[in-house]
């Protein structure tokens, strides 16, 4: 394996396995994609210690799985270790990484040790601007019902599960990440894509290069697999088109007519959503799911692709996604206080946050719903700023936050407060509140008994649901 952890664009074929890898030690353990693989490498029961600054609700069960776990960084955390695991955000001034240069230990970058505990086993691998956390759950779900007892690392933690784990079986699943191009480590069974839009251009450069991102981590795919492309979006349209043209296997899923597996009848409501399902023509039956939102059956119906390809009977697919109940941080409702909801929710790209927000304001009526949302980067919100504007104009009211931007220095008058002026609702409408410990009591001033407060964005918001329920 290439030991170079800034070198991501090249897949890995050497073979070593995470019983390989001797102690396994991660950096900033607590986070959203280095907590499922470290849970997995616990799990898997492989000698794993990890350090985390921040008070995240993931770190017991991380211990009671076995891992031990530091509350700083430091030199001596690194007794006893053999491999050390970071994340592209993990550059190589920090102590740690220079500690382990001088001790000569293995440094890896998460995909090269994710890539290590796939080997063996046959990959579903899911990517894409947006939905890959959902659509990575509902197959776990798919699976797990059905007796196949996946692996599998996920970027977010499902509502009955966790974000990462240890099966016995033949399939492993896992999000890859394509904002530092580290999807192309991987050389998957079953890819799965599903859409392509303008994101990470600090990275890619421009929006034929991400395009030609994606392309490269299809092609990727075991000759003898298949890749998974959603009919509905431009971007993968194109993608299904060309790798078909290079002779590659694609199987394509969405509402789209042309599409291999065809959504029909689409609902959704507050019991949730339900669509019948045909593959090339042939009607199969329809899958019913608890959650609502349109978004979450084009995700599924990706899972419904996946059975399909690896041979499944359509009775044990629509069982399995039936059975799903959501992902944390995902239309996540956390309680209510004083007649008002209080949910929390991941999205922070446009288009998933317009999907959301449409979702929310059907579960928010006949009340309003109030949009809690923390900008996540300032490169992003800065390119961005008029489609998020745009998808935060269809909330009813709109808390702005400062941006969350680790490691950025935010442009003067390019701050949150920018991204609030351009929001298209009224001034009483619309509260810009830089201050942590203000957020809560701003939100609740907005609120009023029957409507729904949602914290939306970075993944430190999802800590303030508990605050507003505080009152």
């Amino acid at each position: 394996m290439a030991n170079d952890p800034n070198n991501l664009a090249s897949p890995i074929d050497d073979g070593l396995t995470a019983e390989d890898l001797g102690h396994v030690y991660f950096i900033g353990v607590g986070g959203v994609g280095m907590n499922g693989l470290a849970r997995l490498y616990a799990t898997r029961g492989i000698a794993s210690s990890g350090a985390e600054l921040t008070d995240w609700p993931n770190l017991p069960e991380l211990e009671r799985q076995g891992l031990t776990l530091h509350r700083s960084h430091g030199v001596d955390n690194l007794d006893g270790v053999d491999t050390v695991v970071r994340s592209t955000a993990i550059n190589d001034d920090h102590l740690e990484i220079r500690a382990a240069r001088e001790r000569g230990l293995r440094i890896m970058h998460r995909s090269e040790a994710l890539a290590a505990a796939m080997t063996g086993r046959k990959s579903i691998v899911v990517t894409g601007t947006h939905g890959k956390t959902t659509t990575t759950a509902i197959t776990v779900q798919m699976l797990a019902h059905a007796g196949l007892d996946p692996s599998f690392v996920n970027g977010g933690e499902m509502i009955d599960s966790y974000t990462g784990g240890h099966g016995q079986g033949e399939y492993f699943v896992a999000e890859a990440d394509e904002s530092d191009r580290s999807f192309l480590r991987y050389r998957p069974f079953i890819s799965v894509v599903t859409n392509i839009d303008a994101d990470h251009l600090n990275v890619y450069g421009s929006m034929e290069a991400l395009e030609e991102g994606f392309a490269r981590f299809a092609r990727h795919t075991d000759p003898e697999g298949v890749s998974i492309v959603c009919a509905d979006n431009a971007g993968t349209a194109a993608l299904a088109e060309a790798l078909r043209r290079e002779g590659r296997r694609v199987m394509t899923y969405g509402v789209s007519a042309d599409a291999d597996v065809t959504l029909s009848n689409v609902t959704s409501g507050r019991d949730g959503i339900h669509y019948d399902v045909s593959y090339q023509g042939h009607d199969l039956g329809t899958v019913s799911m608890g959650m609502p939102g349109k978004h979450i059956a084009l995700n599924s119906a990706a899972a419904v692709a996946t059975g399909l390809a690896i041979g499944m009977e359509f009775s044990d697919i629509a069982k399995g996604i039936g059975a799903f109940s959501g992902v944390k941080r995902r239309f996540e409702k956390r309680g209510t206080v004083d007649g008002v909801a209080v949910y929390d929710e991941y999205a922070y790209h446009p288009t998933s946050m317009r999907e959301a927000i449409a979702t929310l304001k059907e579960a928010a009526r006949p009340g309003r719903l109030i949009v809690v949302f923390l900008p996540y980067r300032g490169y992003r919100t800065i390119q961005m700023r008029p489609e998020l504007a745009e998808a935060l104009s269809g909330a009813d009211a709109v808390v702005g936050m400062e941006i969350f931007a680790p490691g950025e220095d935010i442009p003067e008058g390019n701050g949150g407060d920018v991204l609030l002026d351009a929001v298209e609702l009224p001034d009483e409408a619309k509260v810009f509140e830089p201050e942590w410990d203000e957020v809560p009591r701003r939100a609740l001033e907005l609120a009023r008994d029957g409507d729904l407060i949602v914290t939306m964005g970075a993944p430190p918001v999802s800590l303030l649901p508990d605050r507003i329920l505080e009152g």
